[in-house]
Protein backbone atom coordinates (compact mmCIF):
# COMPACT_ATOMS: atom_id res chain seq x y z
CA UNK A 1 0.00 0.00 0.00
CA UNK A 2 2.76 2.48 0.72
CA UNK A 3 4.62 1.73 -2.17
CA UNK A 4 1.12 2.55 -4.13
CA UNK A 5 1.17 6.28 -2.28
CA UNK A 6 4.50 6.55 -3.56
CA UNK A 7 4.21 6.00 -7.10
CA UNK A 8 0.65 7.79 -6.84
CA UNK A 9 2.89 10.73 -5.60
CA UNK A 10 5.31 10.77 -8.02
CA UNK A 11 2.65 11.03 -10.69
CA UNK A 12 1.93 13.96 -9.28
CA UNK A 13 4.30 15.60 -8.92
CA UNK A 14 5.58 14.97 -12.08
CA UNK A 15 1.97 16.18 -13.44
CA UNK A 16 2.26 19.50 -11.42
CA UNK A 17 5.73 20.19 -12.81
CA UNK A 18 5.00 19.57 -16.16
CA UNK A 19 1.64 22.56 -16.02
CA UNK A 20 4.08 24.65 -13.97
CA UNK A 21 6.64 24.35 -16.25
CA UNK A 22 4.35 25.29 -19.11
CA UNK A 23 2.89 27.99 -17.26
CA UNK A 24 6.17 29.59 -16.68
CA UNK A 25 7.09 28.98 -20.42
CA UNK A 26 4.24 30.74 -21.68
CA UNK A 27 4.75 33.85 -18.81
CA UNK A 28 8.31 34.37 -20.51
CA UNK A 29 6.75 33.98 -23.82
CA UNK A 30 4.34 36.34 -23.37
CA UNK A 31 7.21 38.83 -22.33
CA UNK A 32 8.84 38.12 -26.14
CA UNK A 33 8.22 41.80 -28.04
CA UNK A 34 6.46 39.34 -31.05
CA UNK A 35 4.65 37.38 -28.93
CA UNK A 36 2.77 40.95 -27.88
CA UNK A 37 2.81 42.52 -30.98
CA UNK A 38 0.79 39.16 -32.29
CA UNK A 39 -1.77 39.43 -29.02
CA UNK A 40 -2.05 43.30 -29.96
CA UNK A 41 -3.26 42.34 -33.97
CA UNK A 42 -5.08 39.18 -33.20
CA UNK A 43 -8.56 40.95 -32.74
CA UNK A 44 -8.13 42.94 -36.33
CA UNK A 45 -8.11 39.04 -37.90
CA UNK A 46 -11.16 37.63 -35.72
CA UNK A 47 -14.72 36.55 -37.68
CA UNK A 48 -17.35 35.75 -35.32
CA UNK A 49 -18.87 32.32 -35.75
CA UNK A 50 -22.46 32.23 -37.49
CA UNK A 51 -25.12 29.84 -35.32
CA UNK A 52 -27.19 27.28 -37.26
CA UNK A 53 -30.53 28.25 -37.76
CA UNK A 54 -33.16 25.45 -36.73
CA UNK A 55 -36.91 26.04 -37.75
CA UNK A 56 -39.26 23.30 -36.03
CA UNK A 57 -37.55 20.05 -38.27
CA UNK A 58 -34.96 21.82 -40.46
CA UNK A 59 -32.10 23.13 -39.83
CA UNK A 60 -29.59 25.55 -41.87
CA UNK A 61 -26.08 25.05 -41.90
CA UNK A 62 -23.75 28.02 -39.68
CA UNK A 63 -20.49 29.04 -40.56
CA UNK A 64 -16.96 28.52 -38.07
CA UNK A 65 -15.47 31.75 -36.87
CA UNK A 66 -11.78 32.25 -36.99
CA UNK A 67 -9.54 33.00 -34.61
CA UNK A 68 -5.93 33.77 -34.76
CA UNK A 69 -3.89 31.11 -33.13
CA UNK A 70 -0.96 33.25 -31.12
CA UNK A 71 1.53 30.65 -30.06
CA UNK A 72 1.48 28.97 -33.58
CA UNK A 73 1.43 31.85 -34.99
CA UNK A 74 4.95 33.21 -32.76
CA UNK A 75 6.68 30.11 -33.77
CA UNK A 76 6.04 30.38 -37.47
CA UNK A 77 7.26 33.88 -37.46
CA UNK A 78 9.83 33.22 -35.08
CA UNK A 79 12.56 32.83 -36.89
CA UNK A 80 12.20 36.11 -39.03
CA UNK A 81 11.60 37.65 -35.61
CA UNK A 82 9.38 40.24 -37.13
CA UNK A 83 5.52 40.32 -37.48
CA UNK A 84 4.34 39.07 -40.79
CA UNK A 85 0.74 38.11 -41.44
CA UNK A 86 0.89 36.00 -44.35
CA UNK A 87 2.37 33.96 -41.29
CA UNK A 88 -0.33 33.92 -38.65
CA UNK A 89 -1.98 30.90 -38.24
CA UNK A 90 -5.91 30.57 -37.35
CA UNK A 91 -8.00 28.22 -35.36
CA UNK A 92 -11.63 26.97 -36.33
CA UNK A 93 -13.82 28.09 -33.99
CA UNK A 94 -17.40 25.87 -33.95
CA UNK A 95 -20.76 28.08 -33.91
CA UNK A 96 -22.61 27.56 -30.57
CA UNK A 97 -25.27 26.17 -32.52
CA UNK A 98 -24.25 23.70 -35.06
CA UNK A 99 -25.30 20.49 -37.07
CA UNK A 100 -23.03 18.56 -35.73
CA UNK A 101 -24.60 19.04 -32.57
CA UNK A 102 -28.21 18.98 -34.01
CA UNK A 103 -28.48 15.47 -36.60
CA UNK A 104 -31.94 14.88 -35.84
CA UNK A 105 -32.54 17.87 -37.92
CA UNK A 106 -33.12 17.76 -41.93
CA UNK A 107 -31.15 19.48 -44.09
CA UNK A 108 -32.65 21.68 -47.47
CA UNK A 109 -30.09 23.58 -48.38
CA UNK A 110 -27.24 24.95 -47.20
CA UNK A 111 -26.22 28.47 -46.01
CA UNK A 112 -27.40 30.95 -48.57
CA UNK A 113 -24.20 33.99 -47.76
CA UNK A 114 -22.33 31.32 -49.60
CA UNK A 115 -22.54 31.04 -53.58
CA UNK A 116 -22.14 27.87 -53.69
CA UNK A 117 -24.84 24.71 -55.10
CA UNK A 118 -24.52 20.82 -54.62
CA UNK A 119 -25.84 18.48 -57.51
CA UNK A 120 -27.09 14.63 -56.38
CA UNK A 121 -27.67 12.42 -59.42
CA UNK A 122 -29.91 9.15 -58.61
CA UNK A 123 -27.58 6.82 -60.92
CA UNK A 124 -25.09 6.59 -63.39
CA UNK A 125 -25.37 7.36 -67.08
CA UNK A 126 -25.31 9.73 -69.81
CA UNK A 127 -25.52 12.59 -67.14
CA UNK A 128 -23.03 11.43 -65.06
CA UNK A 129 -20.74 10.61 -68.07
CA UNK A 130 -21.32 14.73 -68.82
CA UNK A 131 -20.67 15.96 -65.62
CA UNK A 132 -17.28 13.76 -65.37
CA UNK A 133 -16.09 15.01 -68.87
CA UNK A 134 -16.65 18.52 -67.69
CA UNK A 135 -14.78 17.81 -64.23
CA UNK A 136 -18.11 18.73 -62.92
CA UNK A 137 -18.48 18.10 -59.20
CA UNK A 138 -21.59 15.87 -57.99
CA UNK A 139 -22.71 13.30 -55.40
CA UNK A 140 -23.89 9.81 -56.43
CA UNK A 141 -26.76 7.60 -54.58
CA UNK A 142 -25.05 4.36 -54.71
CA UNK A 143 -25.80 0.67 -53.27
CA UNK A 144 -23.87 -2.03 -51.81
CA UNK A 145 -24.24 -3.43 -55.46
CA UNK A 146 -23.39 -0.52 -57.78
CA UNK A 147 -20.98 1.63 -55.27
CA UNK A 148 -17.65 1.93 -56.84
CA UNK A 149 -14.34 2.01 -54.53
CA UNK A 150 -12.61 5.62 -55.35
CA UNK A 151 -15.57 7.38 -57.96
CA UNK A 152 -15.14 10.54 -59.61
CA UNK A 153 -18.03 11.68 -57.64
CA UNK A 154 -18.44 11.86 -53.85
CA UNK A 155 -20.57 8.60 -52.98
CA UNK A 156 -23.73 8.69 -50.42
CA UNK A 157 -25.25 5.57 -49.32
CA UNK A 158 -28.35 4.91 -50.45
CA UNK A 159 -29.36 1.31 -49.49
CA UNK A 160 -32.03 -0.17 -46.94
CA UNK A 161 -31.45 -3.79 -47.25
CA UNK A 162 -27.59 -3.37 -47.03
CA UNK A 163 -27.21 -0.38 -45.48
CA UNK A 164 -24.73 -1.04 -42.35
CA UNK A 165 -22.65 -3.23 -44.81
CA UNK A 166 -22.13 -0.25 -47.23
CA UNK A 167 -21.87 2.10 -44.40
CA UNK A 168 -18.48 -0.52 -42.79
CA UNK A 169 -17.56 -0.37 -46.70
CA UNK A 170 -17.20 3.52 -47.22
CA UNK A 171 -15.51 3.29 -43.66
CA UNK A 172 -13.01 1.07 -44.46
CA UNK A 173 -12.18 3.18 -48.08
CA UNK A 174 -12.62 6.54 -45.88
CA UNK A 175 -15.24 7.72 -47.94
CA UNK A 176 -18.07 7.34 -45.77
CA UNK A 177 -19.09 10.90 -45.53
CA UNK A 178 -21.82 9.96 -43.26
CA UNK A 179 -24.73 11.77 -45.30
CA UNK A 180 -28.34 10.72 -45.98
CA UNK A 181 -30.32 11.52 -48.94
CA UNK A 182 -33.61 10.69 -46.79
CA UNK A 183 -36.49 8.86 -47.88
CA UNK A 184 -39.51 6.99 -45.79
CA UNK A 185 -37.45 4.33 -45.82
CA UNK A 186 -34.11 4.80 -44.42
CA UNK A 187 -34.89 8.16 -42.50
CA UNK A 188 -34.77 6.23 -38.96
CA UNK A 189 -31.22 3.87 -40.21
CA UNK A 190 -29.85 7.07 -40.73
CA UNK A 191 -30.62 8.91 -37.66
CA UNK A 192 -29.22 5.72 -35.65
CA UNK A 193 -25.96 5.97 -37.26
CA UNK A 194 -25.98 9.92 -36.66
CA UNK A 195 -25.35 11.05 -40.30
CA UNK A 196 -26.55 14.13 -41.66
CA UNK A 197 -30.10 13.96 -43.28
CA UNK A 198 -30.57 15.73 -46.58
CA UNK A 199 -33.65 16.77 -48.38
CA UNK A 200 -33.40 18.07 -51.65
CA UNK A 201 -34.78 21.65 -51.85
CA UNK A 202 -35.26 21.07 -55.39
CA UNK A 203 -35.77 18.31 -57.51
CA UNK A 204 -34.97 17.94 -61.62
CA UNK A 205 -36.82 15.78 -63.44
CA UNK A 206 -38.49 15.74 -67.45
CA UNK A 207 -41.02 18.30 -66.84
CA UNK A 208 -39.87 21.29 -64.30
CA UNK A 209 -36.42 23.07 -65.43
CA UNK A 210 -37.94 25.80 -65.62
CA UNK A 211 -39.43 25.66 -61.78
CA UNK A 212 -36.27 24.47 -60.87
CA UNK A 213 -34.04 27.76 -62.73
CA UNK A 214 -36.44 30.45 -60.93
CA UNK A 215 -36.12 28.67 -57.61
CA UNK A 216 -32.52 28.32 -57.48
CA UNK A 217 -30.59 30.03 -54.95
CA UNK A 218 -27.08 30.11 -53.00
CA UNK A 219 -26.83 27.39 -51.20
CA UNK A 220 -29.33 25.24 -53.33
CA UNK A 221 -29.30 20.96 -52.97
CA UNK A 222 -30.42 19.82 -56.29
CA UNK A 223 -31.32 16.04 -57.01
CA UNK A 224 -31.39 15.24 -60.57
CA UNK A 225 -33.90 12.47 -61.20
CA UNK A 226 -33.24 9.42 -63.06
CA UNK A 227 -36.09 11.07 -65.69
CA UNK A 228 -34.16 13.87 -65.78
CA UNK A 229 -32.34 15.77 -69.22
CA UNK A 230 -29.16 15.93 -69.93
CA UNK A 231 -30.36 19.25 -72.44
CA UNK A 232 -31.88 20.91 -69.54
CA UNK A 233 -29.20 19.57 -67.04
CA UNK A 234 -26.80 21.45 -68.98
CA UNK A 235 -28.40 24.65 -68.99
CA UNK A 236 -28.80 24.42 -65.28
CA UNK A 237 -25.24 24.15 -65.01
CA UNK A 238 -24.96 27.41 -67.57
CA UNK A 239 -27.84 29.06 -64.77
CA UNK A 240 -26.06 28.10 -61.86
CA UNK A 241 -22.38 29.42 -63.39
CA UNK A 242 -24.10 32.44 -65.13
CA UNK A 243 -25.58 33.55 -61.40
CA UNK A 244 -21.64 33.22 -60.51
CA UNK A 245 -22.14 30.06 -57.76
CA UNK A 246 -20.06 27.32 -57.32
CA UNK A 247 -20.66 23.64 -57.70
CA UNK A 248 -19.36 21.99 -54.59
CA UNK A 249 -19.74 18.49 -53.65
CA UNK A 250 -22.84 17.87 -50.50
CA UNK A 251 -20.27 17.51 -47.87
CA UNK A 252 -18.59 20.85 -48.52
CA UNK A 253 -21.95 22.42 -49.14
CA UNK A 254 -23.22 21.66 -45.53
CA UNK A 255 -19.86 21.92 -44.09
CA UNK A 256 -19.54 24.93 -41.33
CA UNK A 257 -15.83 25.38 -42.26
CA UNK A 258 -14.81 28.99 -42.57
CA UNK A 259 -12.99 29.68 -45.78
CA UNK A 260 -11.99 33.20 -45.21
CA UNK A 261 -8.00 32.44 -44.14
Amino acid sequence: MKKYYKYFGLALIMVFSFYYTEKIAMIVLNKNPLMQEINKEKQNYKIESVNAQIDGDYIIPGINGIEVNVKNSFYNMKEAKTFNRYFLVFDQIKPKVSISDNKDKIIKHGNRSLKQVALILEQEGIISDYLKSMEIKASLLVTNKTYKKSSYFEVINNDIKEFKTLEKELNLNKENKKICVINDLNKNLCKKVHNYLIDPELILNSSNYLMVKKNLKDGSIILISNNANLDEVKLLIKEIKYKGMSLEYLSDLIDEKNENY
